[in-house]
């Protein structure tokens, strides 16, 4: 990319995740937890700007029959840039690939961002159930 962004598929280390969690008000969470769940997901993808991460994108799920998209976060200073589409662009043709006919795509929006997951076809779930979803 020639703005100085640049996409690559690996795994966040606990010094990366931590900061961008932390930069948009997300709870805090165990170390022992985040050390537990980052390289066991089916995908990761990490934003970097001047060899410093920036925002990431996660799917979490069995591979099979549940996919769960997690961690769709770009650090304020970088937003309103398009970077968060283009996470989520790159995570939506991960699961084109790898999600079978059938396969249940979950996510839960942050509040006020809906709009911004219905563009890749997630809908809202009924109020007594929360959350969004998407099925392939």
């Amino acid at each position: 990319m020639t703005d100085g962004f640049e996409l690559i598929e690996r795994v966040l280390t606990p010094d990366e995740y931590f900061p961008l969690r932390r930069s948009v008000g997300w709870s805090e969470v165990s170390e022992a937890a985040v050390a537990a769940s980052l390289g066991r997901e089916l995908y990761s993808i990490a934003l970097v700007h001047d060899g410093r991460v920036v925002g990431c994108g996660r799917v979490a799920g069995d591979g099979g029959l549940y996919f769960y998209v997690q961690d769709i976060v770009v650090l304020p200073e970088f937003q309103g840039r398009g970077l968060g589409a283009r996470i989520m662009d790159a995570v939506m043709a991960w699961l084109e690939q790898h999600a079978p006919p059938g396969a249940f795509v979950g996510l839960m929006a942050a509040k006020g961002y809906e709009g911004f997951y219905e563009r890749y076809g997630f809908r809202a779930r009924p109020d007594d159930a929360p959350g969004m979803f998407r099925r392939y």
